[in-house]
């Protein structure tokens, strides 16, 4: 018994469509290698450059009231990529604690940019928990102290006259040590970035 010509068929139009489908699957292969060969994308570089902290004080009752104050030097390294920063948070953490937040101001950063952002942080009355409040006098004495610094943004990527859905770039900048006195230099201290 012979098949009939839906069946031969069959396979046929099965393994046109395979052929298809990898066909398209090479082209946008390429299209992304060639693209990115184009533009070589580099890794965002941050770090804090200075850092002050103004009236601390903690009081008997373990609450903290204290100002603040960082410079983040932002560094765009691509030659044909630019950011835009919709939103910036910035946060200052001591031993897993958060002890102030604040917004930084919305900006854009052209290519092969550097950005200086000023945060500006107020911890007014923040409880402190388990032995941070132990701790923090100890360092106090010793004339420095170190925190982290996290920072969350919300950004768009451009190119040319394209733009990328809004991404979310988490950077962590841990163990920055801060100097009670401003007589001492200031160490940058490099970040980390999760985008």
């Amino acid at each position: 018994m012979a098949p009939s010509n839906s069946q031969s068929a069959r396979p046929n139009l099965l393994r046109y469509i395979a052929m298809v489908i990898l066909a398209l699957i090479i082209l946008v292969g390429i299209a992304v290698l060639i693209t990115w060969l184009v533009l070589r994308p580099k890794r965002l570089v941050y770090s804090v450059e200075d850092a002050e902290i103004h009236n601390f004080n903690l009081t008997d009752a373990d609450h903290l009231n204290s100002n603040f104050y960082f410079t983040i030097r932002a560094y765009n390294p691509n030659h044909r990529v630019s950011v835009y920063y919709d939103s910036v948070e910035v946060s200052v953490r001591y031993e897993d604690q958060t002890l102030a937040t604040n917004a930084v101001q919305p900006f854009f950063q052209g290519h092969k940019n550097v950005t200086r952002l000023h945060a500006s942080l107020n911890a007014q009355t923040v409880a402190l928990f388990g032995n941070v409040p132990k701790d923090l006098k100890l360092e106090r004495t010793s004339g420095d102290i170190e925190l982290d610094v996290w920072i969350k943004a919300r950004i768009r990527f451009k190119v040319g006259k394209w733009k990328s859905e809004h991404r979310t770039m988490k950077i962590f900048c841990s163990n920055v040590l801060v100097k009670f006195s401003r007589k001492k230099t200031f160490p940058r201290t490099p970040c980390h970035v999760d985008l």
